[in-house]
């Protein structure tokens, strides 16, 4: 009976996490991803606005990401107020149509994105780990691709039915509130528990070493890499087929691969270790970023976000387990400035896409020089 109970626990604490991550990850930073086109359409919105407008929001994930470092507060309270954050800001978009209070609202619903990833990382891995479940990891990062899948699937639908972009922000920002209050009461601290053991995870400092350096750094490339092809790849897609019957499946796929290579990710766990694993996936990222480099056309742009996405949620996943793995009861902080160097490098992606478009330059040039990043960073974890 109390196996079975640990194993039902454990469940909760998975799909918990899984869909707190579709929310933070898949609607709180990326529903902007498929949504850019229909702005487009719409609203006006040109690729430099574009980037900008990403740019807020990772600039208010790195914010996030830098508060955990100094605040000490309880994981599922991070975890409720940044369910709750992501779901009314991003509500808002759609009642709002101004560049300033866009650019504040994805500038806070990254900053609660950032939580929601650090907090739901600790709490989950945490339970899991006691509960004798910690395979189950695998199922909580599944939650990344899910969201980024059913941002994509929600805005393919919406856009064959013609609607435009403030409808599918609405849409988002209702499914966001709605999966947060399905899950709301699973975030709570274990009956019986200390009074300060939900604060623990956060309560030390960081040990700043050759190792933490060399993590911190290389996720940060990881983050710098990603993000070009992970903001533009459905306005590149549309560039070359402006049928959104075609050009809007490039971000299911980008989330179809993620979710599926992250759940597959056990099986390989086995016959190879993290940091090799690590390393692949930077490498086959690498070759993702650079297909549409070497060959135009929708064919290559599919195959990018196949490969992006089957790569992204693996590095997330396996980055965060490697700093617990390390840091231990330290954690905390350490996948704080983890999540800062990555929300960094977002930050510098879509500023150099802006300023090389405006320069009268074309996103391949970003994407190189993104490839390069990660093909460097893969060195450096070897």
């Amino acid at each position: 009976m109390a196996h079975a109970t640990a194993r039902g626990s454990a469940l909760t604490v998975a799909v918990a996490g899984l869909t707190a991550l579709a929310v933070a990850m898949g609607i709180g930073r990326f529903a902007f991803t498929p949504i850019l086109p229909m702005m487009q359409e719409d609203a006006g919105v040109s690729i430099a606005m574009g980037g900008w407008l990403a740019s807020a929001n990772y600039l208010g994930y790195l914010a996030g990401a830098l508060s955990v470092i100094c605040w000490r507060i309880a994981a599922t309270t991070g975890i409720r107020v940044g369910l709750a954050a992501i779901g009314v800001t991003t509500l808002a978009m759609g009642l709002a149509h101004h560049l300033a209070v866009w650019l504040v609202l994805r500038a806070l619903a990254g900053m609660a994105s950032a939580w929601v990833l650090i907090y739901v990382s600790a709490w989950s891995l945490e339970r899991l780990a006691s509960l004798g479940r910690p395979a189950l990891g695998s199922t909580v990062f599944a939650g990344v691709g899910t969201g980024l899948a059913l941002a994509g699937m929600v805005c393919l639908v919406l856009m064959h039915a013609g609607a435009g972009s403030a409808r599918a922000w609405i849409v988002m920002g209702v499914l966001a509130i709605v999966l947060s209050l399905v899950i709301w009461t699973v975030f709570c601290a274990p009956a019986g528990a200390p009074a300060g053991e939900a604060r623990r995870p956060g309560a030390r400092g960081m040990v700043w070493d050759r190792e933490s350096v060399r993590l911190v750094l290389c996720y940060g490339a990881f983050g710098f890499g990603y993000i070009i092809p992970a903001t533009f790849l459905p306005v590149m897609a549309k560039q070359v087929i402006r049928d959104p019957a075609i050009f809007g499946w490039s971000w299911p796929i980008f989330g179809a691969a993620a979710m599926g290579s992250t759940l597959g990710t056990t099986m390989l766990r086995g016959l190879i270790t993290d940091r090799r694993l690590w390393i692949v996936s930077h490498l086959v990222m690498a070759v993702g970023v650079a297909f549409p480099i070497l060959w135009s056309g929708i064919a290559s742009i599919m195959l990018a976000a196949l490969l992006v996405g089957g790569t992204f949620v693996v590095i997330t996943m396996i980055g965060m387990q490697e700093a617990r793995g390390y840091a231990g009861a330290r954690a905390t902080p350490l996948m704080a400035a983890m999540t800062s160097a990555f929300a960094l490098g977002q930050i510098v992606g879509p500023v150099l896409v802006s300023l090389v478009v405006a320069a009268g330059g074309h996103v391949s040039m970003a994407l190189a020089i993104a490839c390069g990043a990660l093909l460097v960073s893969a060195y450096a974890l070897s």
